[in-house]
Formats: structure tokens, C-alpha cells, sequence
């Protein structure tokens, strides 16, 4: 029997929300994890990671239901193998190609302090529906929503102080009336539980969710901060609650000064009511987000009743006003022109879409020294590449995976109405849980659906409707492959900004002339809307495109020469930053099928292009070092047009290198703030004597390298 367990995963504990206590591993049958009333004694909330070793095996025939594989006890154990989760099945030799059902189970134990409490268990994502049993009962279903995160009250199943079994039924097959839709996706249909489970323990009357809208007043103003606390209430009597608000620095902890006001709202039996901090406004949140200075805040939230906190939960949040003034886009009243690199995720071919954050870290941190500051992604994320983004400095735009023309055709019966439920209900769970990331920019509403087809238009007016009603302060887009002819019939033109996946040279054919009159054309139906170009690039994904990567990097180039005429062209997109793992890939077999398109490969080895889009997406269009004597004046020139924006705190780093290539001294000079098209020079001396090489690299404040040359 293959197992898995023999694989290095580098899977570890769920990462703990900020107000939480965490246990290190649920507790297996007569242990226990001490007293959770002492735990809640300040109203935080119990986090006990689920992650780790489970029980797994397939269900091909589905007669796990039957046979009683969601019960307490498994009658016959052959077939079960020990599989790590997060994981997915299709990273194993045996079930890489297996699309349909499977059951995980593990056991866990709650002691008797949680009795009177709300036990929760959370799955960060279940790749793409769930059917949870808790010691052989129903616990909640999570139908054909693949990447987002879901939790169902599991109080009233629990045994004890004795043996808790949960079971999960997974189904990753493709599927008609849910999205991404059939089998028309371009990427890896990764079965599994491929994000954390944990169980949350709160008291009865809870802070479900806490969302945070923080803009600020520009140029100098305070800013206008609101607080929704959404409260739920288990109990069976009405319950009124005060809600008091701290603020934090995010960093340090340090608590920041507040009006210590409470609002108070009447919570019905069995309900969840909305409680609100509206309309505040504050002169100490006077840090601003960026994402060369992405600084965070944090609020800790706590509801009371008659003077007694009975719950608390904390969320980190940004200052930043993102917003579109005719064909430009304004961060904090600057604009911008932005450049970056789209990642797919789950190309790993050890990890899958169950990438642990050592992975995840490693990824971004090669799209930071890219210079990526702006990113998209085709489904919603992972939340810890919302929090590096937080923390590193990425604009990223979440998607719900509508993917492909195909999305729309051979709607059948009433498929249109079920897929349409189906967007909209991940739309409002993907808000729900990811706006108060600062790095999020924009919600994307749909990839390449044909924004001409009646159908589609119909389809995207529905979710812009409710992306704004949810989250009105957000721009919202749509990625169109469809703008090639009468551009002023696509629904493109609804959107905040227009998306353009450009593939001329490639998918399109045409050369550079068709893309400038196309790009011409776009910005004559939409004069006056920003244009980002959301992909472009080689694929060598046809028999006639095979792997070139010198192409890769020329049509970068060359691309980027048309992009740079144009004022209105606010961002570029490349795609992608990696080979990636698809279903309908036509490199590979097994689990290395893929589709070559990327800087890096499929294990991130760096291919030759990975230095050309660093250079192309650098704010820095040249540094040049002149020698006059031991003293070197470095000159450093930002660039005039895309990616074009003010560079504020940013360092010149210089290494001298002595016999044998040997790192022999080091320097740094802060540089003034340079915008768009300046110059600045700094003079340094290496003191040393024997210096035979120099390399000059240009800082971000965030410590990464934004251009280098050697002399």
C-alpha cells in the first residue's frame, strides 16, 4: 500500500487568528486539553488545530454511505491508508488521475469544559464539496464551492470526555451547475481536504465575523473608520450585547487612544445581528498602507453583557483609498502605474494545491523580487497569501473562479440559475472572509467567459451588483479575452477598470502593430477607463509553440514597447510566474501534466526570462556607477511610464568584492524620493584597498531589491 505519509509533506498546525488561544493538536480518545472555562476566562476564543495525520481512502462506486464510513466505527478497515491534511489525492502515485468521492476520518476529543460552549469546526477549503458527519451525524454540506473557507456548529454531536469521530466525504468531480464549471478550467482539479481544519470554541453568544473599513481622508485628514461586528446568538432568549472597539498597533501591540464608547444591540434567540461602529473619525491610524510601506493595524473587538466580556476576536486591517479618476488608478490619491506577474497556484508537484506556507512564502518572495506589486489570481486564495501580501506589499485581485467561454454554453434546463447561485454565493463567502485584507484591490468577478454573449453579461451584471452591495469601496473588474473586435459590446466596459488578457504572437497570432491598434481600439469604446493588461505572455502550449524562453522574455519586450505609449495602459499583468499543473495540460503525464508558461518551473527553478520581467517590471529604468578614482557615484534613473510610480524610502545598497569574488564591504545610502522620470546620484568610497568589483542594487523600504548592476 502507497503512503502518502512517506512523502516529505511540509504540512503543519493552522496559523491561529490574532484573539485566539491555541492548543497544539486535538487530543486523541481519554486525553485531555485542560480547562477550556479557563481558557475563555477573558473571552478569548479556543483554537484547536485538526491538521495532521487522518484516515483516507476512495469511494469510486459511493458506497461509503452505505457501509457506514461516516459512523464512529469502520466495520471493515481495508482500504484505509494514514494521509496527511491538508492533501490532496491527486499528489499520489495511485489516485493522481482518480476524479470523484473520498472519505477522510480522525478522532478527537472535547473534555467536559466545553459543555455550555459553541464548538465549531472550520475547514479553510475542501476541494470542491464537502459532506461533514460528526460521530455518525450530519454536521453541514458545502456544495461546489472549492476555495472557501466554511464551519459548521458542531455543540450539539459532541461526546464528552470520550472518543469524537469526524468523517468527510470529498467529491472533486467536474460538475455542471457549480464554478469553475465542467471541465473548461485551465488549471489542477486538486481533490482533497487541501487547506487547515481547526475547531474553534467560543461562548454561546459570539463574534462571527469583524469587518474593518478604514479610508482615509486625503491629503492629511483623519480617517473614516467603520466596525461591523456581526454577533451571532445560540442561545434560546434574546441577548443585548455592548460592543467595545481597541485599536492596536499591529507590530508592537501597542494600544492606540479611543473614544471607549459602546454601542449596544438587542441579539434575537438564534440569530446573528449586525453591530456597528459607523462612520468613526480618527487622527491616530496616520500610517497609511502602500505597498512599499504596508503598515497594519489591528482592532480587538469584545462583546459584554451587564459589565462580563463574553467573547473577544482581533482582525488586522489597513489605511489605504484605492480609486479610479478617469483612466487612472489612485493609491492614497497617487497614481500609479503598476506592473507584476500572476502565480497558479498548486503547481508544486509535491504539494499540490496543499501548499504549506513554506512554499507559499518562498513563491511570493520570488514575485517580490520581481518586482511584482500587482497580482491576480483565478480562484480565492489560501489566506496566508493574503496575509503576506498584507505584510510584503502585494495589490491583489481575489477572484470567483468563473473560467472560460465554456462557462456559458449548453445551459441546459435551469443549470444558468444554479451556476448563477453558485457565483453568487461564493462572491459573498470570499468577501466575507478577505475584505479586510489592504492588499486586496479588487474583487474579479469572472476570467475569459465572453463578455459579448448576452448570457455571460447577464451573469456578470448579477455579481458586480452584489460585489458592490457587499463591499461598495472596492473596485470590481473582469479579466476579457473578448475585446479583440467591437470592444464597445463587451461588458468590460461596466467594470471600475478594464481587464485585457492580450495574447497576440500567441493565442491571437498577429504581430505588435495588430496589438497597438487593437489597444487603440479599446481605449476609443472606453476612453474614459484605465486599461489593464490582467495577462500576457508565451505559452508553448500548442504543437506549433514549443517551449522557446528567449520568446518568453522577446515578447515581454517587445509588448511591453506598445503598453509604455499609452497613459491610460495603468497596469501590467504578466502570465505567468510558473509552469503550472492543469488538467488539460500537454506537457508531462501524471502529476507533473502541466502547462509551460511561466519564469520558473513547476519546482520554481529559475529560467533565463525570470531576469528579463525583473527588469521590465522595475520602477528603476537604470543604475549606472561611474569610478573616478576610489570614489563611485552611482546614478539611479526611475522609469517615465509603466511601471511608473513615486519611490519614497527606498536605499542605495552597494557590495565591494575583493580576490576570489569575496564580499569584502558594504554600504548604504538612503535615497530622496523619486518620481516618475527623476534622477538622484550617490557618491560612496569602500574603504578598503583591494577592491576588484562593485554591485549596486536599488532597496525597497520592504528590504527587497528593485534593480542591481555589477562594475
Amino acid at each position: 500500500m502507497e503512503r502518502w505519509t512517506r512523502r516529505k509533506f511540509l504540512t503543519g498546525a493552522a496559523q491561529a487568528a490574532a484573539g485566539t488561544t491555541v492548543l497544539g493538536n486535538a487530543c486523541g480518545p481519554g486525553e485531555t486539553t485542560g480547562s477550556a472555562e479557563a481558557a475563555l476566562g477573558d473571552g478569548r476564543e479556543l483554537v484547536v488545530p485538526l491538521d495532521g495525520t487522518w484516515l483516507f481512502r476512495t469511494d469510486a462506486d459511493g458506497r461509503g454511505g452505505t457501509a457506514g464510513w461516516n459512523g464512529t466505527d469502520i466495520v471493515d478497515a481495508s482500504g484505509w491508508e494514514e494521509a496527511p491534511v491538508p492533501s490532496t489525492w491527486q499528489v499520489a502515485g495511485k489516485t493522481v488521475d482518480y476524479m470523484g468521492s473520498a472519505w477522510y476520518r480522525r478522532e478527537f476529543n472535547a473534555p467536559d469544559a466545553w459543555k455550555g460552549l459553541v464548538v465549531r469546526i472550520e475547514f479553510e477549503a475542501v476541494f470542491h464539496t464537502a459532506e461533514v458527519f460528526v460521530n455518525g451525524r450530519k454536521a453541514g454540506e458545502h456544495v461546489g464551492k472549492g476555495y472557501t473557507a466554511f464551519a459548521f456548529d458542531i455543540s450539539g454531536l459532541l461526546a464528552f470526555e470520550a472518543r469524537n469521530v469526524v468523517a468527510v466525504r470529498v467529491d472533486n468531480a467536474f460538475s455542471p451547475d457549480m464554478l469553475p464549471r465542467n471541465d473548461s478550467y485551465d488549471w489542477t482539479p486538486d481533490g482533497g481536504i487541501t487547506r487547515p481544519v481547526r475547531l474553534i470554541v467560543t461562548p454561546p453568544v459570539y463574534i462571527e465575523h469583524l469587518w474593518v473599513d478604514a479610508v482615509p481622508e486625503l491629503p492629511a485628514g483623519p480617517t473614516a473608520l467603520t466596525v461591523t461586528a456581526v454577533v451571532r446568538n445560540t442561545t434560546a432568549r434574546a441577548v443585548r450585547v455592548g460592543l467595545h472597539l481597541l485599536l492596536k498597533e499591529e507590530a508592537s501591540g501597542a494600544p492606540l487612544p479611543t473614544d471607549g464608547s459602546l454601542i449596544e444591540e438587542t441579539v434575537p434567540a438564534g440569530t446573528a445581528r449586525e453591530v456597528r461602529f459607523a462612520d468613526r473619525r480618527t487622527d491616530v491610524l496616520s500610517k497609511l498602507w502602500h505597498f512599499d510601506h504596508p503598515h497594519l493595524y489591528a482592532v480587538e473587538a469584545s462583546i459584554s453583557r451587564n459589565g462580563r466580556i463574553l467573547h473577544r476576536t482581533e482582525t488586522t486591517f489597513g489605511v489605504r483609498r484605492i480609486e479610479v479618476r478617469g483612466t487612472e488608478i489612485l493609491l492614497n490619491g497617487e497614481p500609479l502605474r503598476l506592473a507584476g506577474v500572476e502565480r497558479m497556484a498548486g503547481s508544486h508537484p509535491d504539494f499540490g494545491m496543499a501548499e504549506p506556507a513554506v512554499w507559499i512564502d518562498h513563491d511570493h518572495a520570488d514575485m517580490k523580487e520581481l518586482n511584482c506589486v500587482l497580482t491576480r489570481v483565478h480562484w480565492q486564495q489560501d489566506r496566508r497569501v493574503l496575509d503576506y501580501c498584507d505584510r510584503h506589499g502585494i495589490l491583489i485581485q481575489v477572484e470567483v473562479p468563473t473560467w472560460g467561454p465554456g462557462t456559458f454554453q449548453k445551459l441546459d434546463g435551469n443549470i444558468f440559475e444554479k451556476v448563477t447561485a453558485n457565483g453568487l454565493e461564493q462572491l459573498r463567502e470570499m468577501i466575507a472572509r478577505d475584505r479586510n485584507h489592504p492588499s486586496v484591490f479588487s474583487w474579479g468577478l469572472c476570467n475569459e467567459v465572453d463578455g459579448q454573449n448576452p448570457v455571460a453579461q447577464s451573469f456578470v451584471r448579477a455579481m458586480l451588483r452584489e460585489a458592490k452591495g457587499l463591499d461598495p469601496s472596492r473596485l470590481c473588474s473582469y479579466a476579457s479575452n473578448s475585446l479583440q473586435t467591437t470592444p464597445e459590446r463587451d461588458v468590460a466596459g461596466e467594470m471600475d477598470f478594464i481587464e485585457w488578457n492580450e495574447y497576440y504572437e500567441s493565442w491571437y497570432g498577429g504581430d505588435v502593430g495588430t496589438l497597438q491598434r487593437n489597444l487603440e481600439a479599446i481605449h476609443h469604446a472606453f476612453p474614459d477607463k484605465p486599461v489593464v493588461i490582467s495577462e500576457y505572455g508565451y505559452c508553448a502550449c500548442t504543437a506549433d509553440r514549443p517551449e522557446d524562453d528567449a520568446r518568453r522574455a522577446e515578447i515581454l519586450r517587445t509588448h511591453n514597447v506598445v503598453f509604455r505609449r499609452f497613459p491610460w495602459v495603468a497596469g501590467l499583468i504578466f502570465f505567468d510566474y510558473n509552469d503550472y499543473r492543469t488538467h488539460i495540460g500537454d506537457k508531462g503525464t501524471g502529476v507533473l501534466k502541466q502547462r509551460v508558461h511561466g519564469v520558473v518551473d513547476v519546482f520554481g527553478v529559475r529560467k533565463p526570462s525570470f531576469e528579463a520581467l525583473r527588469e521590465e517590471s522595475s520602477p528603476v529604468e537604470a543604475v549606472t556607477v561611474r569610478t573616478e578614482g576610489a570614489v563611485r557615484t552611482a546614478v539611479v534613473r526611475t522609469r517615465r511610464t509603466v511601471p511608473a510610480y513615486t519611490l519614497r524610502g527606498y536605499a542605495l545598497r552597494w557590495t565591494a568584492y575583493g580576490n576570489g569574488a569575496i564580499p569584502i564591504e558594504r554600504g548604504e545610502s538612503p535615497l530622496p524620493d523619486l518620481a516618475p522620470g527623476a534622477e538622484a546620484s550617490v557618491r560612496f568610497a569602500p574603504r578598503s584597498p583591494d577592491v576588484r568589483a562593485v554591485r549596486v542594487e536599488v532597496v525597497r523600504p520592504t528590504g527587497f531589491s528593485v534593480a542591481a548592476v555589477s562594475v
